[in-house]
């Protein structure tokens, strides 16, 4: 097979261009190549912006996404219950107050179908959509170290020539989806939340059964409870549940919020996590009576502000961490009763905050619903599903007619391990990370030359951190990075051998000195078989991340190699 190589066409025409050559592809024996400055992965809330910043610096570039939308999580995970747990209010772009002004939320914690409306509403007003190839995967992605160019093949069969190559894919877009044995064998409908059919699924009068109660799990199952015929709920690992409040927003309280602008773009940048409250109260200053006003109040608030503003000492503290998850352990008790309910879904194992905290609107509450069955599985696993069903390890099935797979995702690696991405001497990122998680502030692998990443591990993500606040924060570095790069006349940077160590060692000193470390989960990608152990978002702080990227770009990227 023969190709050339095209020079790409200026903005707007790209993805058109990138649609006809699919179709070349598919019709001919040799395609065209497109040559690009840089391809984008994803265009979700990082995807866009990186996008918008790197064609205002007149890059030719194109963001490709196999979603049929702009949306990236927002797109994909429509399950029901889907919403913010972050404030509408900093879950927002900041570099531009028109832009900010320009959308209504209309409650505190929207749902996923507003969610994916302001999405849009982004993509329309920036005029992104035009630099953008939907229902395309990116397959494989390869480093030609002779031309220090990037060659990216998709599922329909395009190949793009791009300098650089940035990954905007999510920390949490790997859905963890291949569980159990038999999954094909099942006679109704099963689903991954993360893949919930864009037409919905009708469960009224169904037998449903949800595998899984972290944030998402939980989500669903207070949602469809009351319209399914019987649910039931394989519950292995508990979960600390905090109640939400979103009162809805008029007019006047969306004037109130849009006031705030300034002092919003200056202030969460900088807090620990993003948010726009911070940890202000010191445990030993408190006397017990005060300690527990405080804590009162802040659970009172009805959003995460208990784990992110609370004490922060009940991140390093065993003591005041067994205080402080007793606290939320007794207020899980007085509202399921239930001695059974509480031994299976009140958490004694770890502390309160070194797990993702889910926020929830009556879902203790569905247990005592007579339609409503709890299957503890920590002692007796699911081991198949079967035609009918969920087999456990005893024997048993529970006859369903849909299964709600909330079994969650492969956390920071796996939307770049299932690409085939190999960098210099054809080493393959699948095979570092399956020894070694590791990667120089997030933001490059070494061996990568001019791979540019967001969301990935030892970055502050998911974990720890307002989405929004650090995705813009990583992608202007990005850009900025990108823009030096090109100022200085090279050809690519990458992070020295050094450079990278002193940061993994870093980040391990930071996780070493909290409790997070001593758990297992998500978090440190113990959910995945076989996946190296780390603590995979940056503990440090936002704010304390924010200004190492500031120093390392002050000082001219010493830890980077540009040429």
């Amino acid at each position: 097979m023969t190709s050339t190589v095209q020079q790409s066409p200026g903005a707007g025409d790209r993805a058109a261009a990138a649609r006809d050559s699919s179709a070349r592809d598919k019709s001919e024996s040799g395609g065209a190549v497109v040559e690009l400055d840089a391809v984008i992965l994803g265009a979700g809330v990082a995807g866009l912006y990186q996008l918008h910043q790197l064609r205002a610096q007149g890059l030719r570039v194109l963001a490709i996404d196999s979603a049929s939308d702009v949306g990236g999580t927002w797109f994909w995970n429509r399950y029901p219950g889907a919403r913010f747990d972050s404030e509408a209010y900093i879950y927002q772009y900041l570099f531009d107050e028109d832009l900010y002004r320009g959308w209504n939320w209309s409650e505190k914690f929207p749902g996923q179908p507003e969610i994916e409306r302001w999405m849009h509403y982004i993509a329309d007003r920036l005029d992104l959509r035009k630099d953008i190839l939907f229902d395309t995967t990116i397959t494989s992605a390869h480093f030609d170290e002779q031309r220090d160019r990037w060659s990216i093949s998709t599922d329909s069969g395009q190949v793009f020539d791009a300098q650089f190559f940035v990954s905007c894919a999510g920390m949490l877009s790997a859905p963890m989806d291949q569980v159990f044995d038999g999954q094909e064998t099942f006679r109704g409908q099963l689903v991954h939340t993360s893949r919930w059919p864009a037409g919905g699924l009708a469960v009224a009068g169904r037998r449903v059964g949800v595998v899984g109660v972290g944030a998402t799990g939980i989500q669903v199952i207070q949602t469809v409870a009351d319209q399914v015929e019987h649910l039931t709920v394989f519950a292995r690992t508990p979960q600390y549940v905090l109640p939400m409040k979103s009162p809805a927003y008029g007019p006047a309280e969306q004037a109130a919020y849009k006031a705030r602008f300034a002092d919003l773009s200056a202030t969460l940048p900088h807090t620990f996590t993003g948010f726009e409250y911070d940890f202000v109260h010191t445990w030993a200053d408190c006397t017990p009576e005060r300690r527990r006003e405080i804590l009162e109040e802040i659970y009172a608030d009805g959003s995460l502000k208990l784990w992110l503003a609370g004490f922060a000492e009940m991140f390093f503290d065993p003591q005041v961490s067994e205080e402080i998850s007793e606290f939320v352990r007794d207020k899980m008790r007085a509202r399921l009763q239930d001695p059974r309910l509480i031994d299976i879904l009140v958490p004694t194992e770890y502390g309160f905050g070194t797990h993702r905290v889910p926020l929830e609107r009556g879902y203790l509450e569905v247990y005592h619903r007579d339609n409503v069955e709890l299957v503890g599985v920590r002692d007796n696993p699911i081991t198949r599903i079967v035609p009918e069903g969920i087999e456990l390890a005893d024997g048993t099935v529970h006859e369903l007619d849909i299964i709600v797979m909330a079994t969650g995702f492969d956390a920071g690696t796996g939307s770049l391990t299932r690409i085939d991405i190999r960098g210099r001497d054809g080493r393959r990122l699948a095979d570092d990370w399956g020894r070694d998680i590791r990667s120089t502030m997030g933001l490059q692998v070494h061996g990568y030359p001019n791979l540019l990443t967001t969301a990935i591990p030892l970055a502050p993500s998911a974990a720890l951190c307002n989405m929004a606040t650090c995705l813009q924060q990583q992608t202007e570095w990005i850009s900025d990075v990108i823009a030096h790069v090109r100022a200085q006349g090279g050809s690519t940077i990458e992070p020295t051998a050094d450079g990278e160590q002193a940061w993994v060692d870093h980040h391990e000193e930071t996780v070493s000195a909290n409790l997070i470390s001593t758990t297992s989960g998500w978090y440190l990608g113990s959910n995945v078989p076989g996946k190296p152990r780390r603590v995979l978002s940056y503990t440090g702080g936002v704010g304390t991340y924010r200004a190492k990227c500031d120093d390392e770009a002050a000082a001219g990227y010493p830890s980077f190699l540009i040429k």
